[in-house]
This record gives C-alpha cells, structure tokens and sequence, in this order.
C-alpha cells in the first residue's frame, strides 16, 4: 500500500504555503484570521489527519479534502490561497467553485478550525440549491444543509481528486467479503475508499434498532479478519473527526451498518 502524501509533493505544498505567507494580496474572509489559515494549512500538511470537520455536519466534504490533501498536498494548498484570496478555485477538471459573499461575510464561532471551515463550507455550499450554509444555524437545519449523498462524492471524486475510474461497492447487495476485497484492491493501487456508513454502529458501537446511514469515512487500511479468538470479526481503519479510528465488527454488522463504498483508482 502507497505512502501518502509522496514527500516529494509534500515539500512542494510546503513551498507553496511559504510563498502564500509572503504574499501580500489581502484575503475575502471577513471572519477569518490569516495567520490561523497559514497555520492550520501546514498543520493538515504534516497530518492529514488533523483535518477537522469539527461540530458541523460537514463529513462528506471533510473525507475529500482529507483525501486531497494525501493525494495532491500541493493542489490543496492552492485551493485554500485561491479561496483566501479570490473567493473560489479551480478543481483539476477546471470547475470554478466559489464561495457566496453571504458564507465570505459569516462571523463568530465557526465551531471548527478556521482553515477546515473555508474549505469544507465552500465544498457543501456549492452543492445546496436553497439551503445556506450557516455556522451557528440550529442544530436540525446545520444537519440538512450538511447532507452529502453519494452522487457529491462521486462528482468530487472526479473534479477535486483527478480520478476517472470510479465504482460503487454495497455491501447489504453484494455481501461483505466482495466488500472487502473491492476495497482492499483499490488501497493497493493507491485508489480511495470512501465510505458511507452508520457511525453510532461502526464507530460508537451504539447500534440503532433500524439500520440507516449517517455518516462519510475514509478507509485507510485493508479490511481483514481480525487476528482473535472470537467469531470471525472485519478489522479495518478509517479516517473520521480528525483522528484515525479502528473498526471491529462482525459481518452481520459490517452488512447492516456498512451502507455503501465509493472506490477510485487511477486509471
């Protein structure tokens, strides 16, 4: 399995966050301070992981960039100066994406890193067609406009990540060692797996009485028998909420709460 981000690439972001340091245009953010940006950007350089989707409904958008970041360190640290600075960017399939001068005026507590925020906001705000994006809007009206079906994944996929073959995997259709197998294979092509999934389940281990899902990840590891003396138990990794998280369940679960994975490779 590929190491990610090539620190080759990585030290060319690195350089390009010095030369986004140095310049002098002033940013479009009234809310944002640009030393925090600066700051957090190199942060998500050094562990992609730190990317944080904090207390808002921004999981979908947050397994992209989390993925941008590995995959292309260099194009996401020129998307977040060309969002700074002009208010929107090109992905690498020369999509303009920007964000309103309504979401570039917000203000007060963003409830989450001021860097993540500008990114992941922008990334839902561009798929919502009446619903606006606001930091401290209640809680239920946050949660609808923060809802990311699978066809926004598939389209970043392709705009923000560059990557053409891209496949769905459902495992309460096909079973689960397909799953994992499908999986497993694009992770070693140095492909992504991202994964719709019920969190409460898989991450909690607070299962609902009727299955539904509520939640994106990354997988960053093969999925696996577990290595134990118990029944047979799936054993996998995913990136979720600004950590790496390890899930252990049995195939029943893995069938019920594991709804959906979208795969990409290069082609």
């Amino acid at each position: 399995m590929q190491v990610f981000p090539d620190p080759q690439q990585l030290q060319m972001a690195i350089d390009a966050i010095a030369e986004f340091e140095a310049s002098t245009v002033p940013g479009v953010w009234l809310g944002l301070d640009r030393e925090q940006v600066i700051s957090q950007m190199r942060s998500r350089l050094q562990n992609p992981f730190s990317l944080s989707q904090g207390g808002q409904p921004f999981c979908g958008p947050a397994v992209i960039v989390f993925e941008l970041i590995r995959h292309h360190p260099q194009q996401y640290v020129t998307i977040c100066r060309n969002l700074f600075q002009l208010g929107g960017f090109h992905t690498l399939k020369n999509t303009w994406i920007s964000a309103s001068e309504r979401l570039r005026n917000s203000r007060g507590n963003f409830q989450m890193p001021q860097a993540d925020w500008m990114v992941l906001s922008t990334l839902r705000e561009s798929q919502n067609l009446w619903l606006p994006i606001e930091p401290n809007a209640p809680e239920i009206l946050r949660n609808l406009a923060g809802i990311t079906k699978p066809w926004e994944i598939v389209g970043w996929t392709r705009e923000l990540l560059g990557f053409a073959d891209v496949n769905f995997t459902k495992p309460y259709l096909f079973g689960h060692l397909q799953a994992m197998e499908n999986a497993t294979a694009v992770l070693d092509q140095g492909g992504v797996v991202l994964a719709l999934i019920n969190a409460e389940a898989l991450l909690k281990n607070k299962p609902p009485l009727i299955p539904y899902p509520s939640h994106w990840v990354a997988v960053v590891s093969g999925m696996d028998f577990a290595d134990t003396n118990s029944p047979q138990l799936i054993d996998f990794q995913v990136y979720s909420w600004a950590q790496k998280m390890r899930v252990i369940a049995t195939p029943q679960a893995f069938s019920l709460h594991f709804w959906e994975a979208i795969t990409a490779q290069p082609l």
